[in-house]
């Protein structure tokens, strides 16, 4: 075996990393604001935001320096001893997203993890040994673990893991006569997204989710919001219950939440949260002191005055540039969305191919599957950059369809 050193870092990576990721031909070396490097030097715009993760863009300058101070002070310690960055930040994260009690973890899987147990705890505790199932939809995402994967009703996502955990039930279509027809005597929760991201990109309806809403009220069932995607400003509020104004029992968030930093939270109002006890649910590096300063700045800034305003009218600008290309574009089947989180779907399943072409023009996008395209950019973007964001995309889709016809 060769050594290290005599092999590129794609050969090393290629070698040597467990082969799940679809690899782009793309090393980045550097971020800025709203753009990336590679190895070349050439500039590309990403709207990805590293999956809405770097929803400040790359090395925001308060991030920067609320890493290096904690860095400098306090790297790691039990969660058995208090640090002053977790419970400042969650004093700010809770007002902030209006609910009492926030467990903090690494990412959007562990989020849900503990919400799945919270919620079966809450309900045991009330109800009785028999209230566990969970009902969750299609097209949905909650994660990797084997929880969360088999609460994703997605049978790509689940194949050749099993056998998976119980306690969990799917309802196909956001029908209140389907979700019903779900709900058994076991049933202590709906788990859903407000906005599906891996599903496609799909803003769930408000008046569904109301009613969802009023149906746990009438069940005695927990409504918990996934908003690991939508969390930290991406629908023009802090969260996106607060855009819709349907109010959940349990919301989880992270990717965002730190900027860059793995940071993942659960929370959830008091009657709830207290049925986690000492020694019912635990994290290691869950509320990491660099990792919840950094959250913190991540919250002062989007919560600074004018912030959000400037996300919703960036998100409203986004949208009339999108319906404008689609209106054009014959092979623009939809365009779906809300604040700075869209999805434009073709009328042909060549998403990557698109992402492709967007990529060798210097624009860095996502796929939802493999009809759409998805855009997730930086909250810090401008509308400048946006209207070659989107001409970009409108020549790559172009360019994609036409070659296809030569075929």
């Amino acid at each position: 075996m060769p050594e290290l050193k005599e092999m590129s870092l794609q050969e090393a990576d290629a070698m040597h990393v467990m082969p799940t990721y679809a690899r782009q031909p793309l090393q980045v070396v550097r971020g800025e604001g709203v753009f990336v490097f590679d190895e070349k030097g050439k500039k590309y715009l990403d709207l990805t935001s590293g999956i809405a993760v770097c929803a400040l863009g790359h090395c925001h300058p308060a991030l920067v320096a609320a890493a290096t101070e904690q860095i400098h002070t306090l790297w790691h310690m039990s969660n058995i001893y208090l640090t002053a960055p977790q419970a400042q930040l969650a004093e700010k994260l809770t007002q902030a997203s209006g609910f009492d009690r926030v467990f903090f973890s690494n990412s959007g899987a562990e989020a849900n993890e503990a919400a799945i147990k919270l919620a079966r705890r809450y309900s045991k505790h009330k109800y009785g040994a028999h209230k566990g199932e969970i009902i969750t939809f299609s097209h949905s995402f909650h994660g990797r673990t084997l929880a969360t994967v088999t609460a994703t009703a997605q049978p790509k996502y689940q194949e050749g893991i099993g056998p998976l955990p119980g306690g969990f039930r799917y309802v196909e279509s956001m029908t209140m006569e389907s979700v019903k027809e779900a709900i058994t005597p076991k049933t202590c929760a709906i788990m859903i997204e407000p906005i599906q991201g891996e599903g496609g990109v799909r803003p769930v309806p408000g008046d569904f989710l109301q009613a969802l809403r009023n149906l746990c009220n009438e069940y005695g069932l927990l409504l918990i919001f996934d908003e690991v995607q939508t969390g930290a400003g991406r629908t023009g509020e802090w969260l996106a219950w607060q855009t819709i104004g349907v109010k959940p029992d349990i919301v989880t968030m992270a990717k965002a939440l730190a900027g860059g930093l793995p940071m993942g939270a659960t929370m959830a109002m008091e009657d709830v949260a207290i049925n986690f006890s000492p020694g019912t649910h635990g994290s290691t590096f869950g509320g990491n002191p660099i990792s919840a300063r950094t959250a913190v700045a991540v919250l002062d800034t989007v919560m600074a005055p004018g912030f959000l305003e400037n996300v919703r009218q960036t998100g409203l600008f986004l949208q009339r540039e999108l319906m404008t290309l689609s209106s054009s574009v014959e092979e623009i089947s939809d365009v779906r969305g809300v604040g700075l989180m869209w999805g434009v779907e073709l009328a042909r399943p060549f998403a990557g191919k698109v992402m492709d072409a967007c990529r060798e023009r210097g624009l860095l996008v996502l796929t939802a599957g493999p009809d759409t395209v998805r855009l997730l950019p930086p909250l810090i973007i401008t509308e400048e950059k946006l209207v070659w964001a989107v001409q970009v995309l409108g020549e790559a889709i172009a360019e994609v369809f036409e070659k296809v016809e030569e075929q």
